[in-house]
């Protein structure tokens, strides 16, 4: 494609004032294929966030890595559009080895950027591999750098070997972890502003990174309030005939990935399913495709439902298109986060905005927030009995569940709706939010991330 035709397609000429997303790893598409390899909860992310910047009077160009038969250029909506960029031949790469040939990536952006006379006011990275490619950008650039880590090395590696301490000589070679963690630092230290997510998160990037309190921000994530709403008992009764829910349904979700932690929630299920006859767990858990490692991580977990005498109380729904994510939390009657560890957790935020009665795990962000038994119930993910138990109050107690699906779903309203985000990341570069604060600033606050001075 020539300079005029990408200048065409990407209507350089608009007037508007232009903004830049880089996320290089997963399949980043206009209607992305959640749950194939390395493709989740952050593109989602990225092109949200993207929509709602639009809405605010910006156009938004998204950069990724072009690889297999992807279009260089594919439109979001009117003024958002991803471009993609060949680095590294045709293959997928794995997150954890992209950051091999992002010079490559970097050099073609450039050049995309310069023959189309594109103007950005800043570059927005996502997750440490597009931090390295938007560090050396925007220094060619000279525009601002914001960084979004999404989780962080350090955080994984500590849970990875706690959790799985027979594992350790394996984890460097599959996750990386030299390289990304030396990398986090060098970008935390040089973007222009941080954007951490959680509150575990922003304690964590000060205390294990050492970054300045002046250039941190915490903005949570969001989700789609057009889409993940409540609806009345015959719609839900409704939603769930046609689903073929019976019973009691415990329901979970995401891509397949050993820090998710499905076979925890499979032990805990056995806790519930022992106390409760009616209870089902539906699992709607990988992509559209799976690649050897996911189908060997799933038969792993048919194999363990196998073992804990749980076959006809677990169903595995598989790959769930986004069209019809929120019925299927509308039809659970409790959502579970069983992760290992989460950084936030995309996934509870829309059960909860759906109405569903949510838990989530203690070894991630989202439960800080919450006030157990109000908003939403929380437990260790590791302990079965504390995590059984906990799903099985809502199923027992009709008024915790009536209680947590009201306020679960009021207090997903108040804080997470994209345009919140967008808004709170646009205060952030103009300097009309307050500095980052810690967690335990944040513990004292009157609210999980209102404007807390810091010490």
């Amino acid at each position: 494609m020539t300079g005029s035709e990408l200048r065409a397609a990407l209507g350089a000429d608009s007037g508007l004032p232009r903004v830049a997303m880089i996320s290089t790893h997963g399949f980043v598409a206009a209607e992305p294929p959640l749950g194939a390899a390395d493709t989740g909860g952050q593109v989602v992310y990225v092109l949200e966030l993207s929509k709602k910047l639009a809405l605010l009077g910006f156009q938004v160009d998204v950069w990724t890595r072009q690889f297999a038969d992807q279009p260089p250029v594919e439109r979001v909506d009117e003024r958002v559009r991803i471009i993609r960029v060949p680095c590294g031949g045709p293959a997928f790469i794995a997150k954890e080895r992209l950051h091999v040939c992002l010079p490559e990536w970097v050099e073609n952006a450039l050049r995309f950027v310069r023959q189309s006379a594109l103007d950005y006011r800043f570059l927005n990275s996502h997750y440490w591999d597009a931090g390295l490619a938007g560090q050396q950008l925007c220094r060619a650039l000279r525009v601002p750098h914001v960084h979004t880590p999404h989780s962080l090395g350090v955080w994984k590696q500590r849970q990875m070997l706690t959790d799985f301490p027979e594992g350790a000589a394996t984890f460097e070679a599959t996750y990386n972890f030299a390289e990304r963690n030396h990398s986090e630092r060098q970008i935390y230290q040089d973007a222009d502003l941080v954007i951490a997510t959680t509150p575990v998160q922003t304690d964590m990037l000060r205390r294990d990174y050492d970054v300045p309190l002046e250039k941190l921000r915490m903005i949570p994530p969001g989700y789609d309030d057009h889409r993940y709403f409540p609806v009345g008992s015959p719609s839900r009764d409704a939603i769930r005939k046609r689903l073929g829910f019976e019973g009691k349904v415990v329901f979970t979700l995401g891509r397949i990935a050993r820090n998710k932690g499905y076979d925890l929630l499979l032990r805990a299920f056995k806790e519930v399913a022992a106390r409760d006859t009616e209870a089902r767990l539906h699992m709607a858990v990988g992509g559209e495709r799976l690649g050897a490692a996911e189908q060997g991580l799933l038969g792993g977990l048919h194999e363990l439902t196998r073992e804990l005498g749980l076959d006809e109380r677990v169903t595995f729904d598989g790959y769930v298109p986004e069209a019809e994510l929120a019925d299927h939390y509308r039809a659970a009657d409790v959502f579970v986060l069983c992760s290992r560890y989460e950084p936030f957790g995309m996934t509870a935020i829309e059960a909860m905005a759906c109405g569903t009665p949510t838990v989530v795990t203690t070894h991630g962000g989202l439960f800080r927030i919450l006030r157990f038994g109000v908003d939403g119930l929380f437990a260790d993910t590791f302990d079965a009995a504390d995590l059984g138990l906990t799903i099985l109050k809502p199923l027992r107690h009709v008024r915790l569940a009536e209680r947590l699906s009201r306020n679960g779903a009021q207090l997903a309203r108040s804080l997470f709706t994209w345009t919140g985000v967008a808004h709170q990341l646009i205060g952030a570069l103009e300097g009309r939010e307050t500095v980052g604060v810690s967690l335990e600033e944040l513990e004292h606050s009157d609210s999980w991330f209102g404007p807390v001075e810091p010490n």
